[in-house]
């Protein structure tokens, strides 16, 4: 199933078709291609390179490790998240490894980490969506995760499944209309709330 995005301005087929389903195939998600994902992830930029970024991978092959992390989801994304053949963690280093500060940019950074591997999974016919809506104390807690680590994320990893095979109001939902902002709502120029005018045509 595709929902390319309806952009305004020219943009990468892969951003076009990237986008985040709750729906997908019983398929595994084979070793091979996670690692190519974890892969795309391990090559996103980061202040001085410090790479702040883990995940906790579990799939559906291993369904003690599975159950584990799928608990860690508030209810209504445990709901269709356990579909997925993959499940994951990302957790951000909060702290610099070369002196020990505070890097503040770590969730920005784990953040990029996230979009080479989405854009890597959709280049691969994957589809990735994830979740804020999880219990990050309850993730802290079962993984023995540091002090100077913070949860950040979940995400379901997997294919996509035959529309044909989708409950009518499930089949509705997915296909909602995709939206988002107009670049010129937040890109400013000379100060706050200013459009960049030479930039961008104000939007009527």
């Amino acid at each position: 199933m595709e929902k390319p995005a309806p952009a305004d301005h020219p943009i990468h087929v892969l951003i076009r078709r990237r986008w985040s389903p709750r729906v997908f195939a019983s398929q595994p998600v084979e070793a091979a291609t996670l690692r190519s994902l974890l892969e795309a992830a391990r090559w996103a930029p980061s202040s001085y390179n410090e790479q702040p970024w883990s995940f906790i991978v579990a799939t559906r092959e291993n369904p003690v490790e599975y159950e584990r992390l799928l608990t860690c989801l508030v209810d209504d994304n445990q709901k269709w998240a356990w579909h997925a053949p993959v499940l994951m963690l990302s957790v951000a280093r909060l702290t610099f490894e070369r002196n020990g500060k505070t890097n503040r940019h770590a969730f920005h950074d784990v953040g990029q980490a996230m979009a080479n591997l989405s854009l890597q999974a959709t280049a691969m016919g994957v589809f990735v969506h994830q979740m804020a809506g999880f219990d990050a104390a309850r993730a802290r807690e079962i993984y023995a995760i540091p002090d100077d680590h913070e949860p950040v994320a979940t995400v379901a990893i997997g294919y996509p499944v035959d529309p044909h095979a989708m409950p009518n109001g499930v089949l509705a939902d997915e296909r909602r209309a995709r939206q988002r902002k107009p670049v010129g709502a937040f890109v400013y120029g000379g100060r706050w709330g200013e459009i960049a005018g030479d930039l961008i045509e104000a939007d009527d």
